[in-house]
């Protein structure tokens, strides 16, 4: 087992407690470094992390030990603090999305390539057994040929919980961005690529109000769609259909439903890592469960990181799967709005199937 890697947190927000409580699980990690826009919540993390130290964005990018940026700031910063570490000769993992526009992110892979550095990006729930077990099925020819999968995510609001919503109706959030990062995601790891996309997106209102906290009755301008629907092209030739909305009460759909020529199968939660997955054979009477065969058992956000850290490179939460991904939503956006069927221009490899990894076996990995 090498060194821990050394890692820099830009952006301690509430997400940022997550990643935290991965890395004080495993050794392949050592926090060196964190920022933040207050300096009180810097002090405050750094003095409870053994070795941290509580420095400025500009101090993080100049210090020698920090060997990857952990970017977890609002999705309008992705792209520059990326560049900023990418500058300063250091590899990123960053939240979703990858950039607030395609041009964004493409300008992010590119300089990363020119300096030689690695990209990855969340969702790495999708490296949880819950999605790599229903992928391996997929895979293995339990449900015959895929022809078709639909994934569905509603939501009434997060200005009814969250403190602070504003960020989740400026560009870079709505349903679409906010959470079809998760979905898409795991659409591809079980499908593949997209090809083409034909979008329909909506905003049902102009503001909303803030329900909780001390910005409680305070009015915030929605700038993005807040349902969107599409259906995807897969490079398989599989067909999806998407549903994400800031519009609707509650559904009973399932997330994800894969369906082959054989058999059925309902996916778990994508923003979770686990999940029962259950499957619906041809002959068969009713759903059946089915075990765990695939993907980092307990694990959390963060993982995308130590599995980028294990592979020597960006991993299979790459930032070429969050590149396509992202153009695929601002593809989806456009077909909306232009009211016609477009093709998708990026195009990524299927990651590789994450055999059933134990924690025991995970923590163990160190760069």
């Amino acid at each position: 087992m090498g060194s821990p890697h050394a890692v820099g947190i830009v952006g301690l927000g509430v997400i940022s407690t997550q990643y935290l409580d991965l890395f004080a699980q495993s050794p392949a990690i050592r926090i060196a470094a964190v920022a933040d826009l207050r300096p009180d919540r810097t002090a405050e993390v750094a003095a409870g992390i053994p070795g941290a130290r509580a420095l400025t964005v500009d101090e993080m990018m100049a210090d020698p030990e920090v060997q990857t940026v952990l970017n977890l700031t609002v999705p309008a910063a992705h792209a520059e603090v990326a560049h900023a570490a990418i500058a300063a000769g250091k590899s990123v993992h960053g939240e979703k999305p990858l950039a607030l526009t395609v041009a964004e992110g493409r300008a992010v892979m590119d300089a990363a390539a020119a300096a030689g550095v690695h990209v990855s990006a969340a969702p790495d729930t999708v490296l949880g057994t819950g999605i790599q077990t229903a992928r391996r099925l997929v895979d293995d020819g339990a449900i015959g040929r895929p022809v078709a999968a639909s994934a569905t995510w509603v939501s009434p609001g997060h200005e009814l919980w969250h403190p602070a919503p504003g960020f989740y109706y400026a560009p870079g959030g709505g349903p679409l961005f906010d959470m079809g990062p998760y979905y898409l995601t795991s659409l591809v790891h079980l499908l593949g690529p997209v090809v083409a996309v034909t979008g329909a997106a909506r905003r049902a209102r102009a503001e909303r109000t803030i329900a909780t906290g001390p910005h409680a009755g305070e009015r915030i301008e929605v700038e993005v769609d807040t349902h969107v629907s599409g259906l995807l092209e897969h490079a398989g030739g599989a067909v999806s259909t998407v549903v994400t909305s800031f519009d609707a009460v509650r559904t009973a759909a399932p997330p994800i439903e894969v369906h082959g020529e054989r058999g059925s199968l309902s996916v778990p939660d994508p923003n979770m890592f686990d999940g029962e997955v259950r499957l619906a054979a041809l002959g068969e009477d009713g759903w059946r469960s089915v075990p765990a065969s695939a993907g980092y058992e307990g694990s959390g956000r963060g993982i995308g990181l130590i599995d980028a850290i294990a592979s020597g490179g960006a991993g299979r939460a790459g930032g070429a799967l969050a590149l396509h991904v992202l153009d695929v939503m601002e593809s989806l956006l456009r077909s909306s709005a232009e009211g016609r069927r477009l093709e998708v221009g990026t195009t990524v490899e299927r990651p590789t199937l994450v055999p059933l990894t134990a924690a025991v076996d995970w923590t163990r990995i160190a760069g």
